[in-house]
This record gives structure tokens, C-alpha cells and sequence, in this order.
């Protein structure tokens, strides 16, 4: 067994958040860290039990700021905290996204600047590691202060409340606890606050989706070099020596992958009268000829949005924020806006740009292979006795339809902001939608990608006598052990959710990965 994942002296990577998130690592509280959790803990009692007004917790909240709050309920104000703020609608949130949100909001509070105690931080820990996962819906956050509805959600089962799901069992967030040998707690100063208050809910979306959005970023390369193969399209755009003029790496990448899987073909590049029917150009249309240009624009737009969710992932964003007194620097419990989801929103509205856009260029590959105008010496709709049999006709209908839904959720979440607790905070990120937008593109993406998959195997088979190339081939071959070729109509949304869930697990990425 892996040892477990140390959080809070060191930054975590992505492939950190990967293992505990999809892998169920377990994590634990790095021994340095624990120290300066306790004594920020302590510091912020010696503060509460001073008699000075500290916002959150000798205050009220948002536009209750100047509500005093009594030294006798000081701790019932932070549980009341957690249960008034989960207010959230809609569906749970996936167990990844949960999953990625605990570890998060763990790596955040065990910087030593939240005011927590090591032993409700614990709590958490145990959930994360025992997979008691919080029933956390969708929607309520605007994104600042930070994610506090979905947060609250999530922190609930501390205080026996809420709902879990463990093993698929659905329960409340006590029966939860109490299987794994839990007990709820009774928080104290500022614990509430420092627990709900943070960009934890946008961040773990957009890194979940970072991370399968990797994934599906080679398996379109896989996909679309299918596709020029089975058009017998031109190799030229491929020459290295074109991308490297460039200089931009993702291009490159791409265009790397494209040749390698297209090596060997008696297809892609053949000469004009080599295959029956069909026409050579001198340059294909941009879908083929420009896959690298905008493949690799969308890897580029990954690896910087990594980098923010990255630096998002390691930071303190609850507020207001704790600073011990270190040498000659007084001890403070400072208000200030970490908590903003500004950076997130933009970075998550970008990467959902570039989603959105590998939609659409696989959408219009599918749309060439399917119209007898272009490619040429395949039958129309790919099917044997077109007119009788519809074909892929309707397969590419339903990759429009998604390709155009990700149109609509790709305007910029960000720009978007509406006035909440009286007016108090005036101008808030949106991160959550933006988030949410990039979840929903990236599942709309995959279908079509697996639409594309569908349609450039079939046309593949019909080029009888003729070799694929090396990557094309074995793609074609793992597509086949689940999906029979399409000899005459029948039902194909099984066939559909086949290739998706091909597409999800990485088949085609796989393929890629073994020929390079």
C-alpha cells in the first residue's frame, strides 16, 4: 500500500490531486504542519477571549459585520454558520469533484492561517481517506465569498448534519460518521467561517476536469488521425519542419501524434488514382489540415489553466485570514478577499474555450466523412444502400446538437456578477457556473469525440484493401471488440454510449500513448 499523501507543508501537484481524487490515495496531515495549525487555533481564542471585535467571530457575518455576538454564543454562531449557508439545488456533484473539494479544503486549513483545530481538521481527513463523501448539489454559489453554499454542504457531516454516501449508500451525515467510527464535533471560534469560506468548489472542478480533459485531448488526436486516414488526406501539413516555424508546443504534440499514428498507412497521403473514386487536392479543408493549429491551441490553454488551478489549489482563501506573531511581527486576524474567485472564473472560462472548440473541429471532421461531396469513394452517410439505410446521417445530427449546446455555455461565466447580502458584496466571480460550464462542454466533447470515433472506424472498414496506418489500425481494432460495423440501420445510441465510455476510459488515448 502507497503511503499516504503529506498535506500541508508542501505544495501539491496535479499529480497529487489525480491519485487521491481518481485513485482514492489517502492523505495525512504533514507532522510540521501541525504545530502551526494548533497555534493558530490558539491565537485566534487568545483574540475571541480578548474582548476586540474580530469579524466571524466575535461579529456577525457579511452585512451582519456589526452585529456583536455574545462570548456565550460564540460557538453556537459558527455551527449556525454551517446549517444557514447550505442552501444548495440541483444534483449532487460528481464523487470526484467531492473528493477533490475535501482534499482541497484540507490542503488549505493545514497552512496554519485558518484558526482551525487539528482535531476537527482531522475529521475531514478521515472522511477524505474512509470515502464518506458529502451530498454536495450543484448550484448556490456565486463565487465569492469563495464557494460558501457548496462548502457548507460539504463540512455539514462534522456536525452530524447533512447527507453522505458511502459504499453507493446514501445516509445522513451522522450514520456516516459513525461507520467509520466517527464522532460529530461542536466547533469553536471562527471554525464555521474557516471552513465554508474559499474557492475550494471552483477549483476542484476545473482540476477534474483538467485532468480528463488530458485524457481526451489525445484520444481526439487518436481520433481525428482516423479520420484523415480513412479521406486518404494529405501528410504535408503534418512536416515537423512546418510546426516547428511556429514554435508553439502543443502544435507540435500534436502534429507528432497525428504522424505517428498515421505511419504505415497505404491511405493518408495516396497518390491520385491509387483509390477508386477518389480525388486527390491539393490541400484538405481545415478540420483536417489545421488538427495541430487547433488541437494544440487547446493543450496550450490546458497547461496554463494547470498552472492557475495549481497555484488556486495551494492557497489560503478563507477570510479573514490569521498571521501568529512571528519575532518582532505582532499577530493579526486580518480581513482581506482571497476568497474571490475572480482568477479561477477567468482561467475555468477559458478552458472551456478550448473544450468547447475540440467540439467543434471533430464535429466538422464527422460532417466531411459523412457527405459524399467530399469523400470521395465511400458510400453517402457511410452505409451500404444509402436512401434504404440512413447510415451516419443522424450520428453527426446529434454531434451538431451537442457542438452547438457547448457554443452557448462557452460565453464567459466571469463577466457575469449580481449584488448578494445586501449589497455588501457588490461584484462576485461566478466561478461555480464557470466550473460547471466546463464540466457539462467537456461531457458534451466526449460524445462527439466518440460520434467522430463511430464515423472515421466505419469509413476505415470501407476502404477494403488498403492498410491503415499503425495507430489508426489498433484504434480501429479496440473501437471493434465493442461496437460491430454498420452493415444496415439499426438502434445506435448503445453504440454512442459504447464509444463514449471508450472515450472516457482512454482506449484511444492508449492507442496513441503505445505508438509513440
Amino acid at each position: 500500500m502507497s503511503e499516504p499523501i503529506a498535506v500541508g507543508r508542501r505544495p501539491l501537484n496535479l499529480e497529487d490531486i489525480e491519485a487521491v481524487v481518481f485513485e482514492s490515495r489517502d492523505v495525512a496531515l504533514d507532522a510540521d504542519a501541525i504545530g502551526a495549525i494548533e497555534e493558530s487555533a490558539a491565537f485566534v481564542r487568545e483574540m475571541a477571549e480578548s474582548g476586540n471585535a474580530v469579524y466571524g467571530v466575535t461579529t456577525g457575518f457579511g452585512a451582519n459585520r456589526n452585529e456583536v455576538i455574545e462570548p456565550e454564543d460564540a460557538e453556537t454562531l459558527q455551527e449556525r454558520l454551517l446549517v444557514s449557508h447550505a442552501c444548495g439545488v440541483g444534483d449532487p456533484l460528481p464523487t470526484s469533484v467531492v473528493r477533490a473539494m475535501l482534499l482541497l479544503r484540507i490542503n488549505a486549513l493545514a497552512q496554519g492561517n485558518s484558526g482551525i483545530r487539528v482535531s476537527t481538521l482531522k475529521i475531514l481527513v478521515e472522511m477524505l481517506n474512509q470515502g464518506i463523501h458529502p451530498v454536495i448539489p450543484e448550484m448556490g454559489s456565486v463565487g465569492a465569498s469563495g464557494d460558501l453554499c457548496p462548502l457548507a454542504h460539504m463540512c455539514l457531516p462534522l456536525i452530524g448534519e447533512g447527507e453522505v454516501v458511502v459504499d453507493g449508500r446514501r445516509m445522513s451525515g451522522r450514520e456516516g460518521l459513525e461507520a467509520a467510527g466517527l464522532e460529530p464535533v461542536r466547533l469553536t471560534y471562527k471554525e464555521g467561517l474557516a471552513l465554508l469560506n474559499g474557492t475550494q468548489a471552483m477549483t476542484a472542478l476545473g482540476l477534474v476536469v483538467i485532468v480528463e480533459f488530458a485524457r481526451l485531448l489525445d484520444s481526439v488526436d487518436a481520433v481525428g488521425a482516423m479520420s484523415l486516414d480513412a479521406v486518404a488526406g494529405r501528410m504535408e501539413a503534418l512536416d515537423a519542419r512546418i510546426h516547428a516555424l511556429r514554435d508553439e508546443k502543443g502544435q507540435s504534440e500534436s502534429a507528432a501524434h497525428l504522424r505517428a499514428m498515421l505511419d504505415g498507412s497505404e491511405l493518408a497521403g495516396a497518390v491520385e488514382g491509387t483509390i477508386e473514386g477518389k480525388v486527390e487536392y491539393i490541400q484538405d479543408s481545415y478540420c483536417l489540415r489545421c488538427m495541430p493549429q487547433i488541437h494544440g491551441a487547446s493543450r496550450n490553454v490546458a497547461s496554463h489553466v494547470a498552472q492557475v488551478l495549481i497555484g488556486e489549489a495551494n492557497a489560503v482563501t478563507d477570510n479573514p485570514l490569521v498571521f501568529t506573531p512571528t519575532g518582532d511581527e505582532p499577530g493579526g486576524i486580518l480581513s482581506g478577499g482571497n476568497f474571490h474567485g475572480q482568477p479561477v472564473a477567468m482561467a475555468l472560462d477559458y478552458l472551456t474555450i478550448a473544450i468547447s472548440e475540440i467540439g467543434s473541429v471533430s464535429e466538422r471532421r464527422c460532417a466531411k466523412l459523412t457527405d459524399k461531396y467530399f469523400s470521395e469513394g465511400l458510400p453517402p452517410f457511410l452505409v451500404n444502400k444509402p436512401g434504404l439505410n440512413s447510415g451516419m446521417m443522424i450520428p453527426q445530427y446529434v454531434a451538431a446538437a451537442l457542438a452547438s449546446d457547448n457554443k452557448t455555455r462557452a460565453h464567459p461565466a466571469s463577466v457575469d456578477s449580481i449584488p448578494t447580502s445586501a449589497n455588501m458584496e457588490d461584484h462576485v466571480s461566478m466561478g461555480m457556473h464557470a466550473g460547471l460550464h466546463a464540466l457539462q462542454v467537456l461531457r458534451n466533447t466526449e460524445r462527439i469525440v466518440a460520434i467522430e470515433y463511430l464515423i472515421a472506424a466505419q469509413a476505415l472498414d470501407l476502404r477494403e484493401g488498403f492498410r491503415p496506418g499503425v495507430g489508426t489500425g489498433q484504434a480501429l481494432k479496440a473501437l471493434r471488440k465493442e461496437v460491430e460495423f454498420l452493415d444496415r440501420d439499426r438502434v445506435m445510441y448503445e453504440d454512442i454510449n459504447r464509444a463514449t465510455e471508450l472515450i472516457r476510459a482512454g482506449v484511444a488515448a492508449r492507442v496513441l500513448e503505445e505508438v509513440i
